[in-house]
């Protein structure tokens, strides 16, 4: 099966999007893959892959007493790692306080792409041969609706369901985090380069539309969700419960800008060169990549919106077939202690979704501990909003008429 079969032209561009220059097709050190968000589910459905009636869970002997270990898949470059790139320190230590030997994979470049790899598996009731899975949320919540992830023992996660933020813990996909514990989240905020704007402070997407400082000098994101939900928020109005003609709304509002030779482009991660250099002034950015950026340019500035701006998570699941969920359990609880949270963390530069961490973080690397992009202060903790689930319908609809205004 062709990898886009089945799925409507307007989605299907929207991935071919997204793998080409969007957060998918880059490492989870530079930034999150995006992917599609929940609706995505709808459009998989059509590659024949059954919607999801129930979400009972194929069950299966739990090895994890007899057999100490387990396979763990995740993202390249998303986690600790020594200097010599030979040790994973956290998991090592995870592997001598427990006796549970890790086998650990980066083979997860791409949600679609790995789930493709596991679905056959998971459709006829077998084991994928992985215990523990790392995927952005709108993947993880179909797997849960297909009745593809295991349900967790809370019994195991005591540093987990103790630690875990607040506002991580209800998910609309996954309440009360039944199914799923964050491994990392990823904010989307603005970016300005202060040289490019002679030192002035750029604070809304407003002001990205609409400043004549600013004209052929913007650039916002391929990734929909992103720029339409950043310019919902604009608006008044909440990615979490928008309606169609809000959307349409937003889409006008861009478009303008558009027309008006306001905004120079439409980008994936590649608009971290032209921030630098200073073509572009200023932008719709991911988080992940200012971290890195601001490390190598003091010139490069973000700002939280006063409106507030869009958050995502990536999430650790235990796929239906996994015969060692304890032991994936307790990897999961692992992670959500503040000091081994922390040394994650510093490596990998996401906000954490375990609290505690700042006092442990201020131990390794202080610049860390307070940089709000890793750690939110309580300013960016209560402007953080999610996008989101979308029918399939809805998302056909949404990606064309993004499509077109992004000339897609």
């Amino acid at each position: 099966m062709e990898m886009f079969e089945g799925l409507s032209e307007p989605v299907r561009k929207a991935w071919e999007r997204s793998l080409t220059n969007g957060r998918a097709s880059l490492s989870r050190r530079r930034v999150l893959g995006a992917g599609l968000g929940v609706a995505g589910a709808g459009a998989l459905s059509a590659c024949g892959i059954p919607a999801a009636t129930n979400n009972q869970v194929v069950k299966s002997d739990d090895l994890s007493d007899k057999d100490k270990s387990l396979v763990f898949s995740n993202w390249q470059l998303y986690i600790d790692m020594s200097d010599d790139e030979k040790h994973m320190p956290t998991l090592e230590a995870f592997e001598k306080k427990t006796g549970i030997k890790v086998k650990y994979s980066d083979d997860i470049t791409d949600n679609v792409e790995f789930f493709a790899k596991i679905k056959p598996q998971l459709a006829a009731g077998q084991s994928t041969g992985r215990d523990l899975v790392v995927l952005t949320d709108w993947m993880a919540a179909r797997m849960i609706r297909l009745g593809w992830a295991q349900p967790l023992d809370p019994t195991y996660l005591p540093h987990a369901f103790t630690n875990l933020e607040q506002r991580f813990r209800n998910p609309d996909w996954d309440p009360g985090r039944a199914h799923s514990y964050p491994w990392q989240g990823i904010a989307t905020v603005i970016a300005y380069n202060e040289k490019a704007t002679k030192g002035k402070k750029v604070g809304s997407v407003s002001q990205l539309l609409d400043d004549p400082d600013l004209k052929g000098r913007v650039a916002m994101l391929s990734e929909m969700r992103d720029t339409i939900g950043m310019t919902l928020l604009d608006m008044g109005k909440q990615p979490e419960s928008f309606t169609a003609d809000d959307f349409d709304a937003a889409v006008a509002r861009v478009q303008k800008a558009v027309d008006g030779k306001q905004i120079r482009q439409f980008t994936g991660n590649e608009y971290t060169d032209g921030l630098a250099s200073g073509n572009i002034a200023a932008c719709v950015a991911w988080a992940g990549d200012l971290v890195q950026l601001q490390a190598d340019n003091p010139e490069i500035k973000f700002v939280i919106p006063p409106a507030g701006y869009i958050y995502s998570t990536d999430n650790m699941l235990v796929p239906a077939g996994s015969k060692h969920r304890k032991n994936a359990e307790l990897l999961i609880d692992w992670y959500y202690q503040p000091e081994i949270a922390a040394e994650l963390s510093a490596w990998v530069n996401y906000i954490t979704p375990c609290t505690g961490v700042y006092e442990e973080l201020l131990k390794i690397d202080e610049d860390v501990a307070n940089n709000p992009l890793i750690i939110p202060n309580a300013e960016m903790k209560a402007k953080a909003h999610p996008f989101r689930s979308l029918s399939s319908k809805e998302e056909t609809a949404f990606e064309d008429k993004f499509a077109k205004l992004i000339g897609a």
